[in-house]
């Protein structure tokens, strides 16, 4: 059953970032924040009235649905099974981050709140997708596509918290064009993009620079 679950909110976050990726290429911003309603519940207000729904975000057209709603005001909330908690919902856990706005004061807050919680936000200024977790940003990423197995892991990594899975990632790639790279900052923080090739010498280096 756990490795059921496991596959679900892998599922889930496939999903998620596959949505981020559209409102980016659409110029939009959005937060969507995956919790466990009973975390959540009382950590949030909506702006508007609710729709219930008994779909998850992984039946066919829910992910439709779900993006339509995390372009309007306010943050989307999903449970990591796919589960609609909230839409237009203002968050009221915030940790104010220099020099930015309030959806990055929300993601830091909410997840800071909740470590258990992932919040994937999508800025409107640069068109970056930002995942946060325990109140920090881990991953940022453009809204390109990138090599599905590298993709898998990046996946893997935010489900399950293992910096193993991605390290093993990042040192292994000899990517290629058209494929995009993941890079590895300082042994916590990743970025994935297509700005530069990386190698696994680059990444020795980095890293090597980071301790120094």
């Amino acid at each position: 059953m756990e490795t059921q679950a496991q596959g679900q909110e892998e599922k889930v976050m496939d999903a998620v970032l596959n949505i981020a990726k559209n409102i980016s290429r659409s110029g939009e911003g959005s937060l969507i924040i995956i919790a466990e309603r009973k975390d959540v519940e009382g950590l949030y207000e909506t702006h508007y009235p609710q729709i219930k729904s008994d779909s998850l975000l992984t039946e066919q057209g829910m992910n439709v649905v779900v993006e339509k709603l995390a372009t309007i005001d306010g943050s989307v909330i999903i449970t990591p099974k796919g589960e609609l908690v909230a839409f237009g919902a203002r968050v009221l856990k915030s940790t104010t981050l220099p020099g930015f706005g309030t959806r990055h004061a929300a993601a830091a807050g909410i997840t800071e709140s909740i470590p258990q919680a992932a919040a994937v936000l999508i800025s409107e200024e640069s068109s970056l997708i930002k995942i946060f977790q325990k109140g920090s940003i881990v991953i940022e990423m453009d809204s390109a596509e990138i090599n599905p197995n590298a993709m898998d892991k990046v996946i893997a990594f935010l489900t399950r918290n293992d910096m193993a899975l991605i390290v093993a990632t990042g040192l292994s790639l000899a990517v290629q064009v058209p494929y995009y790279y993941i890079f590895l900052v300082g042994g916590s923080y990743l970025i994935v993009k297509a700005i530069f090739e990386v190698t696994s010498s680059v990444l020795t280096g980095s890293s090597e620079k980071e301790k120094a």
